[in-house]
Protein backbone atom coordinates (compact mmCIF):
# COMPACT_ATOMS: atom_id res chain seq x y z
CA UNK A 1 0.00 0.00 0.00
CA UNK A 2 2.88 2.28 0.85
CA UNK A 3 4.50 1.62 -2.51
CA UNK A 4 1.25 2.41 -4.32
CA UNK A 5 0.96 5.70 -2.38
CA UNK A 6 4.53 6.55 -3.32
CA UNK A 7 3.78 5.85 -6.98
CA UNK A 8 0.66 7.96 -6.83
CA UNK A 9 2.65 10.75 -5.15
CA UNK A 10 5.36 10.53 -7.81
CA UNK A 11 2.77 10.56 -10.59
CA UNK A 12 1.09 13.61 -9.03
CA UNK A 13 4.40 15.40 -8.60
CA UNK A 14 5.37 14.54 -12.19
CA UNK A 15 1.99 15.80 -13.37
CA UNK A 16 2.36 18.99 -11.38
CA UNK A 17 5.87 19.45 -12.76
CA UNK A 18 4.61 18.91 -16.31
CA UNK A 19 1.72 21.33 -15.76
CA UNK A 20 4.10 23.87 -14.24
CA UNK A 21 6.50 23.54 -17.17
CA UNK A 22 3.59 23.83 -19.57
CA UNK A 23 2.36 26.96 -17.74
CA UNK A 24 5.84 28.47 -17.77
CA UNK A 25 6.17 27.65 -21.49
CA UNK A 26 2.81 29.28 -22.26
CA UNK A 27 3.78 32.29 -20.15
CA UNK A 28 7.13 32.62 -21.94
CA UNK A 29 5.42 32.28 -25.33
CA UNK A 30 2.89 34.96 -24.28
CA UNK A 31 5.65 37.31 -23.11
CA UNK A 32 7.59 36.67 -26.33
CA UNK A 33 4.52 37.38 -28.47
CA UNK A 34 3.78 40.55 -26.52
CA UNK A 35 7.34 41.72 -27.03
CA UNK A 36 7.08 40.94 -30.72
CA UNK A 37 3.83 42.92 -30.91
CA UNK A 38 5.40 45.82 -29.02
CA UNK A 39 8.46 45.76 -31.26
CA UNK A 40 6.21 45.66 -34.32
CA UNK A 41 4.26 48.66 -33.05
CA UNK A 42 7.46 50.54 -32.30
CA UNK A 43 8.85 49.75 -35.76
CA UNK A 44 5.54 50.79 -37.34
CA UNK A 45 5.52 54.04 -35.34
CA UNK A 46 9.14 54.74 -36.33
CA UNK A 47 8.27 54.09 -39.99
CA UNK A 48 5.22 56.36 -39.79
CA UNK A 49 7.30 59.11 -38.13
CA UNK A 50 10.00 58.75 -40.80
CA UNK A 51 7.38 58.98 -43.57
CA UNK A 52 5.76 61.98 -41.86
CA UNK A 53 9.13 63.72 -41.58
CA UNK A 54 9.84 63.02 -45.26
CA UNK A 55 6.48 64.52 -46.24
CA UNK A 56 7.11 67.58 -44.06
CA UNK A 57 10.63 67.95 -45.47
CA UNK A 58 9.27 67.71 -49.02
CA UNK A 59 6.58 70.31 -48.24
CA UNK A 60 9.11 72.70 -46.67
CA UNK A 61 11.53 72.23 -49.57
CA UNK A 62 8.70 72.78 -52.06
CA UNK A 63 7.69 75.97 -50.21
CA UNK A 64 11.27 77.24 -50.34
CA UNK A 65 11.54 76.46 -54.07
CA UNK A 66 8.26 78.30 -54.67
CA UNK A 67 9.52 81.28 -52.66
CA UNK A 68 12.62 81.43 -54.85
CA UNK A 69 10.55 81.14 -58.02
CA UNK A 70 8.19 83.96 -56.98
CA UNK A 71 11.13 86.11 -55.83
CA UNK A 72 12.88 85.69 -59.19
CA UNK A 73 9.70 86.47 -61.14
CA UNK A 74 9.04 89.54 -59.03
CA UNK A 75 12.62 90.73 -59.50
CA UNK A 76 13.10 89.80 -63.16
CA UNK A 77 9.61 90.27 -64.59
CA UNK A 78 7.60 92.69 -62.45
CA UNK A 79 10.71 94.62 -61.34
CA UNK A 80 11.88 95.03 -64.93
CA UNK A 81 8.44 96.24 -66.07
CA UNK A 82 8.19 98.74 -63.24
CA UNK A 83 11.76 99.91 -63.87
CA UNK A 84 10.99 100.43 -67.56
CA UNK A 85 7.75 102.22 -66.67
CA UNK A 86 9.75 104.47 -64.39
CA UNK A 87 12.12 105.47 -67.21
CA UNK A 88 9.19 106.29 -69.50
CA UNK A 89 7.41 108.11 -66.73
CA UNK A 90 10.41 110.28 -65.89
CA UNK A 91 10.79 111.11 -69.58
CA UNK A 92 7.52 113.04 -69.58
CA UNK A 93 7.94 116.81 -69.89
CA UNK A 94 5.56 118.50 -67.47
CA UNK A 95 6.80 122.05 -67.91
CA UNK A 96 3.72 123.00 -69.95
CA UNK A 97 1.26 121.23 -67.62
CA UNK A 98 -1.03 122.98 -65.18
CA UNK A 99 -0.55 122.74 -61.42
CA UNK A 100 -3.10 119.94 -60.98
CA UNK A 101 -1.38 117.79 -63.66
CA UNK A 102 2.03 118.48 -62.08
CA UNK A 103 0.66 117.45 -58.67
CA UNK A 104 -0.80 114.25 -60.15
CA UNK A 105 2.51 113.55 -61.89
CA UNK A 106 4.47 113.93 -58.65
CA UNK A 107 1.95 111.72 -56.83
CA UNK A 108 2.19 109.05 -59.54
CA UNK A 109 5.99 109.23 -59.52
CA UNK A 110 6.04 108.82 -55.74
CA UNK A 111 3.69 105.81 -55.87
CA UNK A 112 5.72 104.19 -58.66
CA UNK A 113 8.96 104.59 -56.68
CA UNK A 114 7.28 103.15 -53.63
CA UNK A 115 5.95 100.21 -55.67
CA UNK A 116 9.45 99.44 -56.99
CA UNK A 117 10.86 99.51 -53.47
CA UNK A 118 8.04 97.26 -52.21
CA UNK A 119 8.69 94.72 -54.98
CA UNK A 120 12.40 94.68 -54.18
CA UNK A 121 11.65 94.25 -50.48
CA UNK A 122 9.24 91.37 -51.09
CA UNK A 123 11.68 89.72 -53.47
CA UNK A 124 14.54 89.91 -50.98
CA UNK A 125 12.26 88.72 -48.20
CA UNK A 126 11.20 85.65 -50.18
CA UNK A 127 14.70 84.86 -51.37
CA UNK A 128 17.40 83.77 -48.94
CA UNK A 129 20.25 85.52 -50.80
CA UNK A 130 21.42 87.45 -47.73
CA UNK A 131 21.38 84.20 -45.76
CA UNK A 132 23.53 82.59 -48.44
CA UNK A 133 25.98 85.47 -48.60
CA UNK A 134 26.30 86.61 -44.99
CA UNK A 135 24.89 83.85 -42.79
CA UNK A 136 22.07 83.46 -40.31
CA UNK A 137 22.97 86.27 -37.90
CA UNK A 138 23.25 88.96 -40.57
CA UNK A 139 20.11 87.71 -42.36
CA UNK A 140 18.07 88.07 -39.15
CA UNK A 141 19.63 91.48 -38.42
CA UNK A 142 18.88 92.70 -41.97
CA UNK A 143 15.27 91.53 -41.76
CA UNK A 144 14.77 93.25 -38.39
CA UNK A 145 16.33 96.51 -39.59
CA UNK A 146 14.04 96.48 -42.61
CA UNK A 147 10.76 96.08 -40.70
CA UNK A 148 11.54 98.04 -37.52
CA UNK A 149 10.85 101.72 -36.96
CA UNK A 150 11.16 103.50 -33.62
CA UNK A 151 7.73 105.10 -33.98
CA UNK A 152 6.04 101.73 -34.73
CA UNK A 153 8.11 98.86 -33.38
CA UNK A 154 11.64 98.83 -31.99
CA UNK A 155 13.63 95.60 -32.32
CA UNK A 156 16.76 95.07 -30.21
CA UNK A 157 19.18 92.30 -31.14
CA UNK A 158 21.74 90.42 -29.09
CA UNK A 159 22.78 87.55 -31.34
CA UNK A 160 25.71 85.22 -30.89
CA UNK A 161 28.64 85.48 -33.30
CA UNK A 162 28.87 81.69 -33.48
CA UNK A 163 26.13 81.26 -36.07
CA UNK A 164 27.37 79.06 -38.88
CA UNK A 165 27.72 81.03 -42.14
CA UNK A 166 27.39 77.86 -44.22
CA UNK A 167 23.97 77.78 -45.89
CA UNK A 168 21.91 74.76 -44.96
CA UNK A 169 18.27 73.77 -44.81
CA UNK A 170 18.55 74.10 -41.03
CA UNK A 171 19.60 77.76 -41.24
CA UNK A 172 16.81 78.50 -43.72
CA UNK A 173 14.25 76.86 -41.38
CA UNK A 174 15.54 78.88 -38.39
CA UNK A 175 15.38 82.10 -40.43
CA UNK A 176 11.80 81.39 -41.59
CA UNK A 177 10.67 80.58 -38.03
CA UNK A 178 12.10 83.87 -36.73
CA UNK A 179 10.46 85.74 -39.63
CA UNK A 180 7.05 84.18 -38.98
CA UNK A 181 7.18 84.74 -35.23
CA UNK A 182 8.15 88.41 -35.60
CA UNK A 183 5.40 88.96 -38.20
CA UNK A 184 2.87 87.40 -35.81
CA UNK A 185 4.08 89.53 -32.89
CA UNK A 186 3.76 92.75 -34.90
CA UNK A 187 0.46 91.81 -36.55
CA UNK A 188 -1.42 90.06 -33.73
CA UNK A 189 0.33 90.93 -30.46
CA UNK A 190 0.58 94.64 -31.37
CA UNK A 191 3.93 94.93 -29.64
CA UNK A 192 6.06 98.06 -30.00
CA UNK A 193 9.23 96.65 -28.45
CA UNK A 194 10.81 93.29 -29.33
CA UNK A 195 14.08 91.88 -28.04
CA UNK A 196 15.75 88.94 -29.79
CA UNK A 197 18.65 87.06 -28.24
CA UNK A 198 20.59 83.93 -29.22
CA UNK A 199 23.28 81.90 -27.50
CA UNK A 200 24.82 78.42 -27.38
CA UNK A 201 24.61 76.19 -24.31
CA UNK A 202 25.11 72.44 -23.87
CA UNK A 203 25.02 71.65 -27.60
CA UNK A 204 21.86 73.69 -28.12
CA UNK A 205 21.32 76.93 -30.04
CA UNK A 206 18.78 78.97 -28.06
CA UNK A 207 16.74 81.86 -29.44
CA UNK A 208 14.58 83.95 -27.12
CA UNK A 209 12.09 86.54 -28.38
CA UNK A 210 10.51 88.78 -25.75
CA UNK A 211 7.96 91.52 -26.41
CA UNK A 212 5.56 93.85 -24.62
CA UNK A 213 2.48 93.01 -26.70
CA UNK A 214 -0.48 90.71 -26.11
CA UNK A 215 1.22 87.37 -26.67
CA UNK A 216 0.50 83.67 -26.23
CA UNK A 217 0.94 81.17 -23.45
CA UNK A 218 1.89 77.57 -24.23
CA UNK A 219 -1.70 76.42 -23.67
CA UNK A 220 -3.04 79.00 -26.15
CA UNK A 221 -0.41 78.03 -28.73
CA UNK A 222 -1.34 74.34 -28.41
CA UNK A 223 -4.97 75.25 -29.10
CA UNK A 224 -4.29 77.61 -32.01
CA UNK A 225 -1.93 75.33 -33.95
CA UNK A 226 -4.78 72.89 -34.68
CA UNK A 227 -7.00 75.60 -36.20
CA UNK A 228 -7.35 75.37 -40.00
CA UNK A 229 -6.60 79.04 -40.54
CA UNK A 230 -3.40 78.90 -38.46
CA UNK A 231 -1.19 78.37 -41.50
CA UNK A 232 1.70 80.41 -40.11
CA UNK A 233 1.76 78.39 -36.89
CA UNK A 234 1.53 75.16 -38.91
CA UNK A 235 4.53 76.21 -40.99
CA UNK A 236 6.45 76.96 -37.80
CA UNK A 237 5.50 73.56 -36.37
CA UNK A 238 6.62 71.73 -39.53
CA UNK A 239 10.01 73.41 -39.47
CA UNK A 240 10.36 72.72 -35.74
CA UNK A 241 9.79 69.01 -36.42
CA UNK A 242 12.52 69.00 -39.06
CA UNK A 243 14.92 70.78 -36.69
CA UNK A 244 13.98 68.40 -33.83
CA UNK A 245 13.60 71.63 -31.87
CA UNK A 246 11.42 72.76 -28.97
CA UNK A 247 9.18 75.83 -28.93
CA UNK A 248 7.94 77.29 -25.66
CA UNK A 249 5.61 80.25 -25.05
CA UNK A 250 5.33 81.89 -21.62
CA UNK A 251 3.90 84.98 -19.93
CA UNK A 252 5.86 86.98 -17.39
CA UNK A 253 5.05 90.02 -15.29
CA UNK A 254 5.80 92.66 -17.93
CA UNK A 255 6.42 90.70 -21.12
CA UNK A 256 5.75 87.59 -23.17
CA UNK A 257 8.57 85.22 -24.03
CA UNK A 258 9.13 82.74 -26.87
CA UNK A 259 12.01 80.28 -26.54
CA UNK A 260 13.33 78.17 -29.41
CA UNK A 261 15.73 75.36 -28.45
CA UNK A 262 17.58 73.79 -31.40
CA UNK A 263 19.95 70.82 -31.03
CA UNK A 264 23.35 71.44 -32.69
CA UNK A 265 25.11 68.47 -34.30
Amino acid sequence: MSQENNKITLILMAGIAVMLMLFISILLIFIFMQRKKLQYRLNLQALQNAQKNKLIEAAVRSEEIERHRIAEELHDEVGAILGSSSLHFYGINIDDCDDISKEMYQKGKSLLDEGIQKIRGISHNLHSSILQELGLKEAIAHFCRKISHDSIVKIDLNLTDKHCTKVSQKNISIYRIIQELIHNIIKHAKANHIHIQSYYINHFLIFTISHNGNGLTQVQFEELRFIKDGLGLKNIENRMILLKAELQFSHHADHYLIEIKIPVD
